[in-house]
């Protein structure tokens, strides 16, 4: 079993909502067809720089390797075991590219933090 998270570069002003329904239509299989979000390719840059995603890398909290990317988002299954430091990692790179974390045990939605509260 793995813990699962995933990155959504959306609209400006995209809900809680938005994101659900986005994690939606990509578990049916449909994905938009468009040129990857910088965000979204920052982001992929930036932790895999810290935590490589390729197959057969030792000491990985990557469950899956490759991570699933998407020009909108990325799909992020860690191990349950991973350190807390990973999970600390992917909040904090998630708000610096500006996008919004899913967590899809109980459908939380975290917006960066510039937006919060706004």
């Amino acid at each position: 079993m793995s813990f699962d998270l995933s990155v959504w570069a959306l609209a400006d002003g995209a809900t809680p909502e938005d994101v659900r329904t986005a994690v939606q239509r990509c578990r049916a299989g449909h994905h938009p067809e468009r040129q990857p979000d910088p965000r979204v390719v920052g982001f992929h840059q930036a932790i895999t720089a810290a935590y490589p995603d390729r197959p057969g890398v030792a000491d990985t909290p990557w469950a899956v390797a490759p991570l699933h990317t998407a020009g909108d988002h990325i799909e992020l299954n860690l191990h349950p075991t991973c350190a807390d430091q990973v999970l600390l990692d992917i909040e904090r790179l998630a708000g610096e590219h500006r996008l919004m974390l899913f967590d899809a045990q109980d459908g939380s939605v975290y917006p960066p933090p510039d937006h919060v509260g706004g």
